[in-house]
């Protein structure tokens, strides 16, 4: 469960909203120049006058009230619920039991099959590959350390790596 929930009020009740957040011990804090991060078990307990018309995590807040008086009738719970299953238990270094299918939702179909072939593989080339800009060994006239021997791309790398590791012998 989260442990804060994002509430911007409508304008017309910013104040009184931010009066009653205020009110808090400890106070609520804002998230945006008008947005509380409303910790999840104060939330139940605002004025749901403070609520009406403000967006909740991002959805527009609907009370029950606003959907008797339009005659709405509530969202019904899911159709689908998940079956009471036994416990399914495991031993330690023994493989955890299967699944039952029935654990699944009815969403739960297999995928299609890709409509795509895979690649084959590429043909084996016996030759090796001409020298390009990409091989990564040293250009002849880059900088290179004196005493190991390595070699760099810039001088300032290689001064770099003579204080670091060879700096004994300055």
């Amino acid at each position: 469960m989260k442990d804060t929930i994002r509430v911007q009020p409508a304008a017309r009740r910013r104040r009184e909203f931010a009066a009653w957040a205020t009110a808090q011990t400890p106070k609520i804090r804002t998230v945006s120049p008008n947005t509380f991060a409303v910790p999840a078990a104060l939330f139940a307990q605002a004025d749901e006058e403070l609520l009406i018309g403000a967006l909740v995590d991002g959805q527009r807040y609907v009370s029950p009230a606003e959907d008797q008086e339009q005659g709405v009738t509530p969202p019904a719970a899911p159709a689908w619920q998940p079956p009471e299953l036994p416990a399914l238990t495991g031993k330690r270094g023994q493989p955890l039991p299967a699944v039952p299918d029935e654990a699944y939702g009815p969403d739960a179909v297999p995928l299609p099959p890709p409509d795509f072939a895979p690649l084959e593989d590429a043909p084996v080339d016996e030759t090796p590959p001409a020298s390009d800009s990409s091989d990564p060994s040293p250009d002849p006239g880059a900088p290179w350390c004196g005493d190991c021997g390595r070699a760099f791309t810039t001088t300032r790398g290689l001064a770099m790596h003579r204080r670091l590791k060879h700096a004994e012998g300055d």
